[in-house]
């Protein structure tokens, strides 16, 4: 087998299980919001707690595979997590009141984030160096289709079926990702055996203390997207927006796989720099668009340049932390990335649910859109000019 192919059996695979989890995922983030105002009673504030917790049990999920990861036999280590995920899932059909729905999503995290990472870092390991940028883009096309299509097939069950047949479509999604998780070879993946840290309490035997700079870069960008991820849908209400919003993330994918292709080749090519200015300015501009919709283009319009900006700095993010490490230590990158990841979007729903009643969603975008730009001065600090530095260097050796 050529060690520049990119489709491989394994990489298809991961690509296929990463779809299935993360469209669950992202289908709950718009409609549990609205069940568990509507079913369960709960306040703004509680239904933002209940969308974000999944992703505050992910981060433990990832904090402890992390430690782990880079050692253990990743097909039952999978098995596992997508059985116990698809368990999870069950629950969700027990209607009783607001703190047994927080719990059931605080597990359901917890075995989302295991399952998650232990496929993420299948997809790291099989994709050839020379091809990271453009591999990693692709695995992320995975989770930018079920961001669309999640959030679209769960604003149209809200409007037109019952909570009950989204929980049990979620239920059967789950049972089909443990079926493919069957048809992974054990032979296809290699575990490390090289430990780099000893063993006992050491926190860079739970973070790769090298990824940390850029990951700091994925918080905040995942914390301002989480903030349209969860509250789209009230702000679509407020502006009677509702039928353009069910459109929103669709846009916002289709901008994703136009552009994906080409910026994840450009990263190989030209580095991390070319597509992470470029990103911070075009989702600048998408918040902004949102923060000042007054129809339902204008919206779908921002959703575009969000889906330009966020979907290809996160992609490019990923690939930036995968490639600063040594090849042993791919397995904790992927996962302090994504701890970091999820950090941001599940603290973001919270804490903005109490500034959204002094504020208004339209300023909070706007808000969201100037700490995006501010941050892309954060991340020159922190990662582009040692980026720029390489690339410097790189060109000058050639």
């Amino acid at each position: 087998m050529s060690h520049s192919r990119l489709w491989t059996k394994a990489f298809i695979i991961s690509c296929s299980l990463n779809f299935l989890i993360t469209f669950v995922m992202y289908l709950y983030f718009v409609v549990i919001s609205l069940y568990a105002v509507e079913k369960l009673n709960a306040t703004i504030s509680q239904a933002g707690l209940a969308s974000g917790i999944l992703i505050i049990g992910a981060l433990l999920g990832r904090f402890f595979i992390g430690r782990w990861i880079d050692t253990i036999e990743r097909k039952n280590t999978l098995l596992i997590g997508l059985i116990l995920n698809t368990l999870a899932l069950a629950f969700y059909l027990i209607q009783y009141n607001t703190l047994f729905l927080l719990i059931i999503r605080f597990l359901n995290g917890i075995v989302f984030g295991i399952a998650s990472t232990v496929v993420a870092t299948i997809a790291a390991e099989v994709i050839p160096e020379t091809r990271k940028g453009e591999g990693i883009g692709f695995f992320s096309m995975s989770t930018i289709i079920s961001t669309a299509l999640g959030p679209f097939i769960g604003f149209y069950m809200i409007q037109n079926s019952s909570y009950e047949m989204i929980f049990s479509l979620c239920l059967t999604l789950g049972f089909i990702s443990v079926l493919i998780a069957l048809f992974v070879n054990g032979s296809m993946l290699e575990v490390n055996k090289e430990k780099s840290d000893e063993d006992g309490f050491k926190l860079s035997n739970y973070i790769e203390l090298d990824v940390v700079p850029i990951a700091i870069i994925v918080l905040i960008i995942g914390f301002c997207f989480s903030s349209v991820l969860t509250f789209i849908n009230f702000y679509a209400i407020e502006k009677n927006f509702v039928q353009s919003a069910s459109f929103f993330f669709v846009i916002y994918s289709i901008a994703i796989l136009i552009s994906r292709p080409f910026t994840g080749r450009l990263m190989d090519l030209k580095g991390a720099n070319f597509i992470m200015y470029p990103g911070f300015i075009l989702f600048t501009v998408g918040l902004l668009l949102l923060s000042a919709a007054h129809n339902g283009f204008t919206l779908l319009l921002s959703s575009f340049f969000i889906g330009l900006g966020f979907g290809n700095l996160q992609s490019c993010t990923q690939a930036i932390a995968i490639k600063i490490v040594a090849p042993h230590r791919v397995g904790l990158a992927t996962s302090t990335f994504f701890v970091f990841l999820d950090i941001g979007l599940g603290f973001s729903p919270y804490l903005l649910g109490y500034i959204i009643p002094f504020l208004s969603y339209s300023k909070l975008y706007m808000l969201i859109g100037f700490i995006v730009l501010i941050s892309s001065a954060l991340y020159f600090i922190l990662h582009g000019k040692k980026e720029a530095a390489r690339e410097k260097a790189t060109s000058l050796h050639l």
